[in-house]
């Protein structure tokens, strides 16, 4: 299985030449960009640890690309992905998000359907990566 979560998420991983490009990309918009990472990426886990402090105000992408190498570095079987945020109406709007590491082996989300009154069908998702505890999950 893939975890198919932001930008891009359907298309091969990205190389660091495509990486850079759309962080490249980002700035010129003036966007701000942050790094994280996790090892439970269930689709309503939308805050994942921070790598360091967003990086405000970045005029080049070999900063970003040195961050991301110290990420994947520290977290090489978790996931990382790169956030673009933009703030030109007063409020930080993530407008860019997409996966750049994945762990080898993606082990998937459970569906469970339960059966309410009046034929409603309700779902959830179950992780199968938080089967194991934290920081031993791949």
């Amino acid at each position: 299985m893939r975890l198919t979560q932001g930008t891009f998420s359907y298309l091969p991983d990205l190389t660091d030449d495509q990486i850079a490009k759309q962080i490249t990309y980002a700035m010129k918009q003036g966007f701000a960009i942050s790094i994280e990472y996790t090892d439970d990426p269930h689709p309503r886990n939308s805050y994942w640890e921070l790598w360091g402090l967003p990086l405000f105000d970045i005029k080049d992408a070999a900063t970003v690309l040195y961050e991301i190498a110290s990420c994947r570095k520290a977290h090489p079987s978790l996931y990382v992905k790169v956030n673009a945020f933009d703030n030109s109406r007063g409020i930080e709007s993530c407008c860019l998000s997409f996966i750049i590491q994945r762990p080898i082996i993606e082990p998937g989300f459970l569906l469970t359907r339960q059966e309410d009154d009046g034929r409603l069908q309700r779902y959830s998702f179950h992780s199968y990566a938080t089967e194991k505890p934290e920081g031993a999950r791949y």
